[in-house]
């Protein structure tokens, strides 16, 4: 192994536990309390610069995680899409829209932090566009939202467009809610990931099938 392998490979190892430290730290504690001097020790670096050397500002750091976890995430939404019918129903376009994220918290083991970090990510007015940007975007989850579109023709746009961001916020929230139950020991009304998210694709589809009134 040369010495430039052996390098990129140390760089390498380097990135992963400060993405993998900063993600806990981030979700346990909040984005903006803590510090990158912080996550470097905690990640177990001597170095109390090689947070913002590999990584820049927090905001790259926080874009950073959520490209770690987009990519698979869209990855499983693919799979899903491709298996969808020629005559799509409502619940088939919220079973793809809400169930990768819940399938992929499943691949990560317990505990997982990623959850609770996009919640707060989700929530944060100077971070809510890097969420926005990396993993709201997708030609797939477009495809999705056309698919609303076709199933729901009668539905004014202003109310699609309302509850599609009530459809975000509550896979945010009850999916940090149960990674944080089980990061905790407590009891979950769900016995797996894979059920936590059918639950909420029967709760979600209810919503996008409520009347409108108004």
């Amino acid at each position: 192994m040369t010495e430039r392998t052996v390098r990129s490979e140390q760089i390498r190892v380097t990135r992963e536990s400060i993405l993998t430290t900063a993600e806990r730290l981030f979700a346990e504690h909040g984005v903006f309390a803590v510090s990158n001097r912080q996550i470097s020790e905690a990640a177990g670096l001597g170095n109390n610069t090689a947070v913002s050397y590999h990584f820049g500002t927090k905001a790259d750091l926080v874009r950073a995680i959520v490209r770690e976890h987009s990519g698979r995430i869209e990855q499983l939404r693919r799979q899903l899409l491709a298996n969808v019918g020629n005559e799509p129903e409502v619940r088939d376009w919220v079973d793809c829209l809400v169930r990768p994220s819940a399938e992929h918290l499943a691949t990560l083991g317990c505990p997982t932090w990623y959850a609770r970090f996009a919640a707060q990510v989700m929530t944060e007015p100077s971070l809510h566009g890097i969420m926005v940007e990396e993993s709201l975007t997708s030609p797939d989850l477009h495809r999705i939202i056309d698919g609303f579109d076709r199933s729901l023709p009668d539905l004014p746009p202003q109310v699609r467009s309302e509850r599609f961001a009530m459809s975000r916020q509550l896979m945010a929230h009850m999916y940090a809610e149960r990674e944080r139950a089980l990061a905790e020991g407590v009891a979950t009304p769900r016995a797996s990931w894979h059920d936590a998210a059918t639950g909420l694709v029967d709760a979600v589809t209810g919503l996008w099938l409520a009347p409108v009134t108004g």
